[in-house]
Order: C-alpha cells, then structure tokens, then sequence
C-alpha cells in the first residue's frame, strides 16, 4: 500500500510517522488492501474543525475525519463520453486511491490522557479506524461496531498497541 502523509502541526515526529505506516500496512494486509493508495494529514483542532464542517456539515472539532474515496461518484460517464455502464468494473480494476484521512493529534492526545493510554495507542487507534472507514467499514448498527470494533483490536493488537 502506498499511504502519503502529511504533518500540517509539524509536531508529529518522523518515527512516529512511520510506525504509523507500518501499523496501516498491516491493516491494509490484514484485510487484503495492499495494492491500494490513500493519504493521512495530521492537523490540529481548529483545521480539523473545519475540515469537519466542509465535509460533515458538523461545526466541531473530532478526532478523526475519513473521507472514502468513491470513483463512480466523482466520474460522470456522459463527461467522459461514454455510455456503457459496464466500464464500471473495469474503473474499478485500475483505481488504487481508496481515501484520505485526517487526524487531530490535539484531540488525540486530549483522549489518550481521557482513556488511560499512550499517545501512540491512540494515534494508532484512530489511523486504524479511519482507515477501515474509507474500506466501508462502519459503527452505525450493533453488528456493523461489533465487526468494525473487533477487527480494529485484531490488528491493533496484533501490532503490539494495547491498552
């Protein structure tokens, strides 16, 4: 998986980038997603509010905004002259962007200390969630959080970020 990343803050340290990455890529394994791109910028409170707002129409600050990717809703066939609705399938085979995701190291760390875990652990937290988000992965009924929330552990876990 290629993941570009981005520190608006500049207080995001370069280790901690990359074990971002590292921890990313093994989510992208773990649920075969390894020939995909996507990006990750890291901004403060203030720009994630109002990349909330833009994107969610939500006029606060959060933790994490993900922003899926979906090429048939960004690509108008008859823009492209076409008409034949089973290029689709054939877009899809060649589109390796999957998202982006942005993520508050403010309220990061505002959580960590909320929750009784590292920085780290909630960086990893929130790279993960947001990342099976732009997968499709969501929390909107029980079982869709029961599977969403389980397989964030596995891989968190897996990595060695616990509680």
């Amino acid at each position: 998986m290629y993941i570009e990343m981005q520190d608006e803050t500049g207080r995001v340290s370069e280790e901690m980038m990359l074990d971002i990455e590292r921890l990313v890529q093994s989510a992208a394994k773990r649920i075969d997603k390894e020939d995909k791109e996507m990006a990750i910028t890291f901004v403060d409170n203030e720009r994630i509010h109002q990349v909330n707002l833009e994107y969610r129409g939500m006029d606060r600050p959060t933790d994490v905004v993900s922003l899926e990717y979906k090429p048939e809703e960004s690509i108008s066939f008859e823009d492209l002259g076409l008409e034949d609705e089973d290029l689709v399938g054939l877009m899809d085979e060649f589109d390796t962007y999957i998202g982006e995701l942005y993520i508050s190291i403010d309220r990061a760390r505002e959580q960590a200390a909320e929750y009784g875990h590292s920085f780290e652990r909630e960086m990893g937290f929130l790279a993960v969630h947001g990342f099976l988000h732009i997968n499709g992965y969501d929390h909107y009924t029980p079982q869709e959080e029961a599977e969403m929330f389980g397989l964030q552990e596995e891989i968190l876990t897996a990595y060695g970020l616990t509680r």
